[in-house]
């Protein structure tokens, strides 16, 4: 345990909150998780990865009790896989990273990973409404929304469109920007929503940290402005299937 400063190790605390929130659907259960993934840590890091953000993953991985698992057709992805996919995606990790994170072999991570992708488009579509209040980025992730399978039921650029939109199509799904600048705050259209409809949420946002401090009751899903269309069809792919209903935010 040596290697691992406790200083690094909190450093990295953020980036262990949004794979173990997006891994298990839920803030306060990833929050949870990484508590006591970190407690162990300290406790006996050995065979841990010499850097924090891995050695964070990897507590994590060995506390995953399969919370937050798919249910039904979503099944045939194995937990393995959805984490692979995770660590690659949404954390944006190397391969063989993640590989050591699992404690794999690269190519046993390498067919695993493969085998995972193609097994995206076979996920459940859902509708989805968008909240983002610039027009091209809208545009981008209406593209990114359709290409992953699922269809997009409207796009909102403000807090007040969002809440209509949300009341009149009832989506299975939210993509929120944060700041929606002149237009209000894309958490506080989520809140207002969710007191009347539940559906998975994921946020995006250029800064990640300032929401993942543990802090407070935080959004499950975070992907970080700018994102690859994988990362997007990964997330959207474990909100919808999660099983675990998001807390309000």
């Amino acid at each position: 345990m040596s290697s691992l400063k406790r200083e690094h190790l909190i450093q990295a605390l953020p980036y262990a909150r949004r794979y173990a929130r997006a891994l298990t659907g839920s803030q306060p259960t990833g929050d949870a998780l990484v508590a006591s993934s970190l407690r162990s840590l300290l406790a006996s890091g050995d065979g841990a990865p010499p850097s924090a953000r891995l050695a964070l993953y990897w507590a994590v991985t060995r506390e995953f009790d399969g919370t937050g698992a798919p249910a039904g057709p979503a099944e045939s992805l194995s937990t393995v896989q959805r984490q692979l996919l995770l660590l690659t995606s949404l954390e944006e990790i190397a391969a063989e990273d993640a590989a050591l994170v699992l404690s794999m072999s690269r190519e046993e991570a390498a067919a695993a990973l493969a085998g995972a992708r193609d097994h995206l488009r076979a996920s459940a579509a859902t509708d989805v409404l968008i909240i983002e209040d610039e027009p091209i980025i809208a545009m981008d992730l209406e593209e990114l929304v359709a290409s992953c399978g699922h269809r997009v039921v409207g796009v909102a650029h403000t807090e007040s469109e969002a809440i209509a939109m949300a009341e009149r199509t009832r989506p299975g799904l939210i993509l929120a920007d944060i700041n929606l600048g002149a237009g209000g705050d894309g958490t506080s259209a989520v809140a207002t929503i969710l007191r009347s409809h539940y559906a998975p949420v994921i946020f995006v946002t250029a800064y990640p940290e300032r929401l993942l401090t543990g802090e407070a009751v935080e959004p499950a899903f975070v992907i970080t402005k700018p994102f690859e269309p994988l990362t997007l069809a990964i997330a959207t792919y474990q909100a919808v299937t999660g099983g675990v209903a998001l807390d309000q935010v």
